[in-house]
């Protein structure tokens, strides 16, 4: 069946649709960063990572070229992911409190990971064009598990997923809702709803300087948990 998470996931990791990324994302896997020096890395689009049938779904910004990129795993090998399980594991959705490598054994319950770029890009800068050529495999994950609640990890993947929600026939208000940390805002496609809750996006840009806490991050995860057992 065409619309199968497995199947999804293996277009996802066939595509070769933007050049740019295509030739960033293998240039990073051949040259490597010094402390991976002897790793064979992924090099390729990311699948979604998780519970396939998630009551909430996180979407982020794109793989990083050193981490996802290299694990082949969303949020999995760096900093940023090492922030984001940590805080799933204090609130009972992972297994474990680390996200090393895609064999270490970590299991998702209740929450999936995804992102609206699958290949990782250039300074963390997906242009417009690529975000849109890669928006039907969100569209599809989206109506494949089906969520309650959607926790979005900075404005580039607020702005994404309201505009592939648009072009999935949810009532999207106008003009679109704003992104802010604790940002919550439903949306409504006949009589199912489902609610958004903005955070910052943990990135060492903000976990390094303290505006994305450790509690802060807890906080939006157990919101998101109280409102899909509502």
């Amino acid at each position: 069946m065409r619309d199968s998470l497995a199947v999804l996931d293996a277009e996802v990791v066939a595509c070769r649709a933007c050049p740019r990324l295509v030739a960033w994302r293998e240039e990073v896997g051949r040259v490597r960063r010094a402390a991976f020096r002897d790793e064979t890395y992924w090099a390729r689009p990311v699948p979604g990572f998780g519970d396939p049938q998630a009551p909430v779904l996180v979407v982020g910004l794109a793989p990083a070229a050193h981490g996802a990129n290299r694990t082949g795993r969303m949020f999995t090998g760096d900093r940023s992911g090492d922030f984001l399980f940590a805080a799933m594991h204090r609130t009972g959705f992972a297994s474990q409190a680390t996200s090393t490598r895609i064999d270490d054994g970590l299991t998702l319950t209740g929450i999936r990971c995804t992102a609206p770029v699958r290949c990782a890009p250039p300074d963390n800068a997906p242009t417009p064009d690529e975000r849109r050529r890669c928006s039907p495999f969100l569209a599809r994950e989206l109506e494949l598990v089906n969520p309650r609640v959607v926790v979005v990890l900075g404005a580039f993947g607020w702005q994404a997923l309201l505009a592939t929600l648009r072009e999935l026939g949810w009532d999207v208000p106008r003009p679109r809702p704003a992104f802010a940390h604790g940002a919550e805002v439903q949306v409504t496609r006949g009589t199912a709803s489902l609610t958004l809750l903005g955070c910052f996006h943990v990135s060492q840009q903000n976990t390094f300087t303290g505006r994305l806490t450790p509690g802060m991050l807890d906080a939006v995860l157990l919101r998101a948990r109280a409102l899909s057992e509502g």
